[in-house]
């Protein structure tokens, strides 16, 4: 279905511009087709293109290997420079807290082209213990964050992400239904997790916070354990993001 531009962003008067900007906030949920942005701009194909390869000319996009449109490199370095990630420093005391809560590591994932990457993490500090460090690439195809960050995509990307996926339709379809996502061994054997969305300021899940340790010690009903706290913080770290948006 298609989305008037006009609900994504206001328009500047610089259409070209406005345009652009349409096209990188259709990109932020991850690798998209032409004719999904298409769809997601309202905007016509021979100009979708035109100005997508444009910003792939520029590193503000890029394409993977399907050849599908994503979030270029030059916006990494250009975040980078400015000297702020919100997302990775809203996180940090939120992931501190529910380690001390929980008494076990806690992370944020993004995803990023075909994988998921950890941008910020709070380990336990003694003990047997699931060790992540920032920076980590794992797959999308297993573990508690990987279902998070695929349960929300719309139909095309989701069943391009449950090809060779260790959870399936029924289990996404629960994680949606109940807000959190749990894994027991999927990424790693003994490794249990559980997961909540971070929502960016549209609504659209722009990370997921995480939860792990041994199966040994999270049990194998983490979530019965964990989600209460796990959802709370992840949506203590949605507000907190809203809430510096709006000062901006």
């Amino acid at each position: 279905m298609r989305r008037d531009t006009e609900t994504m962003t206001i328009g500047s008067g610089v259409g070209v511009l406005d345009k652009a900007a349409a096209i990188l906030n259709a990109l932020e949920n991850g690798p998209t087709s032409l004719s999904q942005l298409v769809d997601l701009t309202d905007i016509s194909r021979p100009t979708v293109h035109r100005i997508a390869q444009s910003l792939v000319h520029h590193g503000l996009v890029g394409r993977d290997m399907h050849g599908r449109f994503e979030l270029g490199n030059r916006l990494v370095e250009l975040a980078s420079a400015a000297g702020e990630d919100r997302l990775v420093s809203a996180a940090g005391p939120i992931l501190i807290k529910l380690r001390d809560i929980t008494g076990e590591s806690t992370q944020i994932f993004r995803k990023q082209g075909d994988f998921r990457v950890c941008i910020a993490s709070a380990e336990r500090p003694i003990g047997l213990r699931d060790t992540i460090p920032v920076g980590t690439q794992l797959s999308m195809k297993a573990g508690s964050a990987a279902q998070i960050l695929l349960a929300w995509e719309d139909n095309e990307r989701m069943v391009d992400g449950l090809h060779h996926a260790r959870f399936t339709p029924t289990i996404l379809a629960g994680v949606r239904r109940r807000g959190w996502a749990q894994s027991l061994g999927e990424r790693e054997p003994g490794v249990a997790s559980v997961s909540a969305p971070v929502r960016g300021q549209s609504g659209r899940v722009i990370a997921a916070l995480s939860l792990s340790g041994p199966i040994e010690r999270l049990t194998r009903q983490p979530g019965k354990i964990h989600h209460e706290a796990v959802t709370s913080a992840a949506h203590e770290l949605s507000e907190l993001l809203r809430v510096q948006n709006d000062h901006v």
